[in-house]
């Protein structure tokens, strides 16, 4: 697959540049451009990106950081029982507990809550940063979630990360999640004001809760450019942009 001549490789992580020292120098420079690109396109294009995981896979699979990179790039494309066993290779090869909730959550992908939760209880789980462990107490609530057991997910998500008032990485995904079982558990007022923190908490708009809240409060969002509306009308006449206008519906 062809690599943008913006790409040199140098881009990775240096604890991934130096794993990759381990490799003949061109090899090496081959490698680092293609897990550069897993790095670019995952969020955006998995499905490329999992094709140049496959490439760097072909090419260093004895390279922990390219055993991780294809099971990130798998997960992305929801192949979980691919995921789990790169997710595994790279545990067995760098010792890290860092992946347990990951490979938890593959688990539940492959329709085995039962597992997750046993990974949840697991002695690997007090090796995890505080990043880590909020991550497994997300899979672990999704897990009882999967096996109906909201109450309980409910539970799961009460800690005194979910009540802290600073705001960390895994702040609002953890408010959202709790906002979410609490909506479907009918505590509609209770889901609201959780709503409400985790928009608050989300900075760089990684969940959908501003949207959510506005459900919630009886707002829609309508295209402004919608060929339903009357001719010649301005969708909003503050609106010098164009791009949607709010509607109460309440």
């Amino acid at each position: 697959m062809p690599i943008p001549d913006d790409v040199s490789g140098a881009e990775l992580d240096k604890s991934v540049q130096q794993e990759l020292q381990s490799l003949p120098r061109g090899l090496a420079e081959d490698v680092a451009m293609n897990l550069v690109m897993v790095a670019r396109l995952i969020d955006e294009d998995p499905e490329r990106a999992y094709a140049y995981s496959r490439i760097a896979l072909r090419l260093a699979s004895r390279v922990a950081a390219v055993r991780e990179a294809a099971g990130f790039a798998a997960y992305g494309n929801q192949k979980y029982s691919e995921a789990l066993a790169e997710f595994r290779a790279a545990r067995r090869m760098t010792g890290s507990a860092e992946l347990w909730p990951l490979m938890a959550d593959c688990e539940r992908g492959l329709g085995r809550p039962e597992k997750a939760l046993d990974m949840a209880g697991a002695p690997e789980v007090s090796k995890l940063d505080k990043a880590g462990q909020v991550e497994m107490r997300l899979v672990a609530a999704g897990a009882r979630r999967d096996m109906g057991q909201l109450d309980a997910a409910i539970v799961t998500l009460q800690s005194p990360e979910l009540a802290s008032n600073s705001t960390q990485p895994w702040t609002a995904r953890l408010r959202y999640a709790y906002a979410d079982a609490l909506l479907e558990a009918g505590r509609e007022g209770e889901a609201r004001e959780w709503f409400a923190k985790a928009v608050e908490s989300d900075k760089d708009g990684s969940t959908d809760a501003s949207d959510r809240l506005a459900e919630l409060d009886g707002v829609e969002f309508v295209d402004a450019f919608d060929d339903s509306a009357e001719d010649g009308a301005p969708a909003s006449q503050g609106d010098s942009e164009g791009a949607g206008v709010e509607r109460d519906e309440r």
